[in-house]
C-alpha cells in the first residue's frame, strides 16, 4: 500500500505529465488535420474529425483529465489540506478535471453537453486559481500567491476580450492561451510540491 508521502508523489508526477500530454495530443490532433485554423476553429472542431484526429484528441483530453485529477485531488488537495480556503480552491481545480475528462467523453456532436462542460472548465480553472492564490498569501507564500492569481487572469481575460470585443471568429486562439497559462501554473505548483516531498 502506498504511504502517504508516496501518494503524494504520485500525484506531483501526474502534475508533470499532464500538460505534456495535453499539448502532445492537441498537437498531434493538429498535425494530422491541415484544414485546421487557429483563427475560424475551435480545439473541440478536431474532436469530431474521423480517424486519428478525433482520437487523438479525445482520448487526449480524457486521459489529461485524468492525470489531472489524480494531481488535484491527490497532490493538490493534501498540499492545501491545512486551510479551507485551500481545500476550496483544491475542489474547484477537482472539478475543472472532471469537466475536461467530460469535454473528451462528449464531443461537439453532443449538443448542449458539449458546450456547457466546455464553458464550465474555462470558468472553473481561473476560479480555482483565484481562490488558491488567497490562500497562497494568507500563507504568506507571496511570490506564488501572485503569480497564481496572476495565472488565474491570464486565464480568464481572453474569454472576457472575446465576449466583448469578439477579436477573432472562434475561440481556438483563447482555449489554447487560458490552457497554457493553467499548464504553466500546474508546472510551477508540481515542482513546489516535489520541493516539499523532499524535505
Amino acid at each position: 500500500m502506498l504511504s502517504l508521502l508516496g501518494l503524494q508523489k504520485f500525484g506531483v508526477v501526474c502534475g508533470f505529465v499532464f500538460p505534456l500530454v495535453a499539448f502532445g495530443c492537441i498537437g498531434v490532433a493538429i498535425l494530422s488535420y491541415p484544414e485546421f485554423s487557429w483563427v475560424n476553429n475551435a480545439l473541440s472542431d478536431l474532436g469530431v474529425v474521423s480517424g486519428v484526429t478525433s482520437f487523438a484528441f479525445n482520448f487526449g483530453l480524457f486521459t489529461v483529465g485524468l492525470l489531472g485529477f489524480f494531481f488535484a485531488a491527490i497532490g493538490l488537495f493534501n498540499y492545501f489540506k491545512n486551510s479551507a480556503v485551500g481545500k476550496l480552491g483544491a475542489v474547484a481545480f477537482v472539478v475543472a478535471t472532471v469537466l475536461l475528462m467530460a469535454i473528451g467523453i462528449f464531443n461537439m456532436n453532443f449538443s448542449p453537453t458539449h458546450f456547457i462542460v466546455s464553458a464550465l472548465f474555462f470558468v472553473t480553472m481561473p476560479i480555482s486559481l483565484w481562490v488558491l492564490s488567497a490562500d497562497l498569501y494568507l500563507r504568506r507564500e507571496v511570490k506564488l500567491a501572485v503569480f497564481t492569481f496572476v495565472s488565474s487572469f491570464v486565464a480568464a481575460i481572453p474569454w472576457v476580450l472575446y465576449f466583448t470585443l469578439h477579436y477573432v471568429p472562434n475561440v481556438a486562439i483563447p482555449e489554447v492561451i487560458s490552457a497554457t497559462m493553467g499548464s504553466i501554473w500546474v508546472i510551477i505548483i508540481s515542482y513546489k510540491m516535489f520541493k516539499t516531498t523532499e524535505t
